[in-house]
């Protein structure tokens, strides 16, 4: 019997890229700056498409018409029983990978020049009467080249954090070759024009970033339609005899990550807090030694006005001991005078000077 769980490695890729793009999305919590700094930058980016490729009926119209036919050719129940088969996938997802370089001509304005691998493998297994296996397959190849303009939303229009980290991204593609598609049965070559093959838009968010890397989480659709000069009736049995033509393009998921070569000079924000910090530091500081000159000052005033109150006072009871000292002088003094003369001596001297 037939294991129809189908893809089981696709399925467990899209698990992982899932979970690492939610992991890239948890550390833009410290990590997110303002804006993306780098002035020339080089990228890879991963994604995961669902394309847009309707003409993936052709093919399974041919494994329905081959199951009928082993059914016809069983002889037996038992031989009927034999025979089973796969269907496609109604959806074709794949993993393209995308890598190139990016320039900021003004701030928050992109231009980038990439290259694009896209590869969708589809396969099914049917089994006959005879309980012999048989595969089929096709392969869609794509190798677009592609010119982008991406530029950031400002954050008054939208935003998460109020920052303008959010940005939409408009794209041209053109085809180069190894664009096919090829099967069991035939290939296709798509044919490149200089005009080129399709658009593409996105809307972006920087999720982190951190250092020089840059990480963007990307969602949109392109639309890129190529032809060729043979038939889809070359490839696939039964199929339409006009010349084929198909989309590679489709709904994408894209992560970029990117890091600058050539960076602006980071922003001394972040200091501002520091130096805030810093400054109010150094005036306590500087406005201690004032309180300390205030205090010295008024110290010495204070003992400037003691030792003058000294200084008087001092001077007063020198004073008042020198009244004092005079005062004893003068009553020493008192008795040592001669005491006055009688009156006949003084009346002998006056006549003495007429004698």
């Amino acid at each position: 019997m037939i294991d129809v769980n189908r893809k089981p490695k696709t399925k467990q890729l899209l698990h992982i890229f899932l979970v690492v793009l939610l992991a890239a999305s948890a550390m833009a919590a410290e990590e997110t700056s303002t804006r993306d700094r780098s002035k020339l930058s080089i990228f890879i980016q991963p994604a995961v498409s669902f394309l847009d490729f309707p003409e993936r009926e052709y093919f399974q119209n041919a494994i329905d018409t081959l199951y009928y036919n082993f059914r016809e050719d069983a002889l037996t129940e038992s031989e009927s029983l034999s025979v089973a088969k796969q269907d496609f996938q109604k959806v074709n997802f794949c993993f393209p990978i995308s890598a190139g370089l990016q320039y900021q001509i003004f701030p928050d304005n992109f231009v980038s020049l990439g290259l694009s691998f896209i590869y969708d493998n589809e396969s099914v297994v049917l089994t006959d009467r005879k309980n012999r296996t048989h595969n089929y397959s096709y392969t869609i190849q794509g190798m677009p080249l592609f010119l982008e303009y991406r530029l950031g939303i400002p954050r008054n229009l939208m935003t998460l954090s109020g920052e303008s980290l959010f940005s939409i991204a408009v794209r041209w593609y053109w085809v180069l070759p190894g664009t096919e598609i090829y099967s069991t049965w035939g290939q296709l070559e798509a044919k490149s024009s200089a005009v080129g093959a399709g658009f593409g838009i996105s809307v972006g968010y920087l999720i982190a970033n951190w250092k020089n890397f840059n990480i963007y989480g990307d969602v949109g659709y392109s639309s890129i339609k190529v032809e060729s000069d043979k038939r889809y009736s070359d490839i696939v049995p039964d199929g339409p005899e006009k010349k084929a033509k198909w989309n590679i393009g489709g709904i994408t998921m894209q992560v970029r990550v990117g890091f600058g070569l050539w960076n602006e000079p980071e922003p001394i924000e972040d200091d501002d807090d520091d130096n805030d910090s810093e400054n109010d530091s150094l005036d306590s500081t500087s406005t201690a030694p004032e309180k300390i000159t205030d205090t010295a000052d008024s110290t010495a005033s204070s003992e400037d006005k003691s030792a003058e109150e000294k200084t008087e006072a001092k001077s007063e009871s020198n004073d008042t001991a020198t009244e004092t000292g005079s005062g004893e002088a003068e009553s020493t003094a008192t008795p040592a005078t001669e005491p006055p003369a009688s009156e006949p001596e003084q009346t002998a001297k006056e006549k003495s000077p007429e004698e």
